[in-house]
């Protein structure tokens, strides 16, 4: 899998600088189909032409809608604008962005959390994982980062990035959106090294969360691995039907 999209993504990087209108065409797809799915796979019940109508007209939609549905659309829309600007200055991963965009993830819908490490342990619906103690949560958090620091220069960007995503998640650092923000985070790494945003689709959740449970529970993330570099194969090839 890693050479086909390692073939792709050469065949990309040469095609750079991308047309302005390509860019922009890109930037509205990918903002859309990753926030739907994203929002989504966590329960958000807005549909993705509901999405696209609030990204783009501003509108908010009623019949049964929720506000904290419409702020989860418009907060996500805003992180992945974040986590483009992250890479667009050059900056890394640390704790203070992790903070940072997790705050963006939760403002309005829950300021007291927030950005905030949890200060309470948590059960996984569902999952036989059971993530660590809270008081242990700000040691995991900095032994995630000096783990990424150490291996962000030896593992393929598709491995690094989805064992970040992977044990953030394990760590699951804050009381809601961890999700998301593990997510986005993942689409961190890969921009930096030059990878499209890269969607998990709803119609994946099944798959994806038994692999991050396979993951969790046996240390075997072949199969999340797996999810992963299809969900970027699909985008590099959505990023050369566009560029041409």
């Amino acid at each position: 899998m890693f050479k086909d999209i390692d073939t792709k993504k050469r065949i990309l990087d040469s095609k750079r600088p991308f047309n302005e209108m390509a860019i922009k065409n890109l930037k509205k797809y990918f903002d859309v189909e990753l926030t739907y799915n994203s929002n989504a796979i966590e329960g958000n019940t807005l549909t993705i032409t509901e999405t696209k109508v609030i990204l783009e007209d501003g509108i908010t939609i009623g019949r049964g809608k929720t506000l904290k549905e419409h702020l989860e659309v418009i907060n996500h829309k805003e992180a992945i604008d974040y986590i483009e600007d992250i890479v667009n200055r050059n900056m890394d991963i640390d704790e203070n962005v992790i903070k940072d965009l997790h705050y963006i993830i939760l403002k309005s819908i829950n300021n007291e959390n927030a950005g905030r490490y949890r200060k309470l342990n948590v059960l996984i619906s569902g999952s036989n994982h059971r993530p660590p103690e809270h008081f242990l949560v700000p040691e995991k958090m900095e032994e995630l980062i000096k783990w990424y620091d150490e291996n962000k220069n030896n593992l393929h960007p598709i491995i690094l990035a989805a064992e970040f995503h992977h044990k953030f998640t394990f760590i699951h650092p804050f009381i809601d959106g961890n999700g998301r923000c593990g997510r986005l985070l993942m689409n961190l790494i890969l921009m930096r090294n030059g990878y499209p945003i890269t969607v998990i689709k709803m119609e994946e959740r099944n798959e994806y969360m038994s692999a991050l449970e396979k993951a969790s529970v046996k240390n075997d993330l072949s199969d999340f691995i797996n999810i992963v570099g299809d969900a970027i194969n699909t985008s590099l090839d959505t990023y050369l039907y566009i560029v041409g």
